[in-house]
């Protein structure tokens, strides 16, 4: 497994996974696409319209380009829209940063990692399988588990609870920052920094 610090490139593709339209933007699914959108407010970035198959944005942080990507295929095809964007921009597949939701993470919660399985994340999963390479960077974001009496995919598929915003808005800039320090600081800075973060809940598991 190559680490970032074993490249030279001033490049990065920043995924945030989610599916396009009004209907699903504040869903849980979504945490992705709501992530790279405050990337993109933060440092003044435009949408472009959609090509190949995503809409783009193009920012600058640390001295470093960031192309900022929301794939337009639906999560299950994520992959195809990512291909194309690191092909067209000559991004190595190891300086690609994929942000997304993630059931076993409590709400609130930001982990990073390189590499590994899709853990059952089907946007992720299609990403790897289009690339044929697995160890592209990730950032996930808890969005908890649902109750046992709801499907998971009908979980994820539904719009967080109004009285979870404020914990949701804290997820999303924990997320962009965890972004910003892979990008300034490397992989294993940015997780130390992240990961040492409590969040809400631990902090009300730790109080009981």
């Amino acid at each position: 497994m190559k680490l970032l610090n074993d490249y030279d490139s001033r490049i990065f593709a920043v995924v945030g996974l989610g599916n396009p339209g009004t209907r699903y933007a504040r869903h849980r699914h979504n945490v992705g696409f709501m992530t790279v959108d405050a990337l993109a407010e933060e440092h003044g970035g435009k949408w472009s319209p959609t090509k190949h198959d995503a809409v783009t944005c193009s920012v600058s942080y640390s001295d470093r380009a960031l192309i900022l990507i929301k794939p337009q295929t639906f999560m299950n095809l994520s992959g195809k829209a990512v291909h194309k964007i690191l092909a067209v921009h000559r991004i190595d597949s190891n300086f690609l940063i994929v942000i997304h939701d993630d059931m076993d993470l409590h709400l609130g919660k930001v982990r990073i990692k390189q590499g590994g399985g899709d853990g059952g994340h089907r946007g992720v999963r299609s990403i790897a399988d289009s690339l044929r390479f697995r160890d592209f960077m990730r950032v996930r974001l808890g969005v908890g588990r649902p109750p046992s009496d709801l499907d998971p995919e009908q979980y994820v598929l539904s719009p967080f609870l109004f009285s979870d915003a404020s914990v949701v808005k804290r997820l999303i800039n924990l997320g962009a920052e965890a972004t910003k320090l892979i990008v300034s600081d490397g992989l294993e800075r940015a997780r130390n920094v992240i990961h040492a973060i409590k969040t809400e809940e631990t902090m009300r598991l730790e109080s009981e």
